[in-house]
């Protein structure tokens, strides 16, 4: 498909669409990255807290990312809120993995206080799988790569794909 525009002696001539990305705010970028460091601490936790926390802290600095590079809502004179919250707002393709964090963020206190009965391997593994997969959305949508659709962030939505298990030897 080709586009012409006329000038104004009548002549027509090819246009080229714009490719051109405005760069990414260094908070964003500054946040994804240290996001991105977080997962491989969490994958190098041999115990589930600490890998649980690492991995939360993943997401929580990814999704920080994303509110920074999209913009945060307009709330006027309203409390604070958590990211879970206003992330829908600003990026509602993320909705379901909002609210699969927010479910979360409980056990993520409960470990940061030192409550780690109820934190197993497995749900340390899940939640590392996860923050992952969100981490990995987060960097499109902050690098500004095609904007993430809600039909992608829904194809890797928290409960849509099967996680890999750790092997244990």
């Amino acid at each position: 498909m080709s586009i012409t525009v006329e000038s104004r002696d009548g002549a027509t001539q090819p246009v080229l669409p714009l490719t051109w990305q405005p760069p990414a705010a260094p908070a964003a970028v500054s946040l994804l990255a240290r996001a991105k460091r977080g997962l491989v601490e969490a994958a190098g936790e041999s115990e589930p807290a600490p890998r649980l926390i690492a991995a939360y802290q993943s997401a929580l600095r990814a999704a920080a990312g994303v509110l920074a590079a999209r913009g945060r809502p307009h709330r006027g004179r309203s409390r604070p809120a958590s990211v879970w919250v206003l992330l829908p707002s600003v990026a509602p393709e993320f909705a379901e993995w909002a609210a699969f964090f927010a479910a979360n963020s409980a056990a993520h206190a409960a470990a940061q206080a030192g409550n780690t009965r109820r934190i197993t391997a497995d749900s340390a593994d899940e939640l590392l799988h996860r923050a992952g997969q969100f981490v990995e959305l987060a960097h499109r949508v902050v690098h500004g790569g095609a904007r993430t659709t809600r039909r992608e962030a829904g194809r890797a939505a928290p409960c849509s794909t099967p996680r890999p298990r750790r092997t244990r030897g």
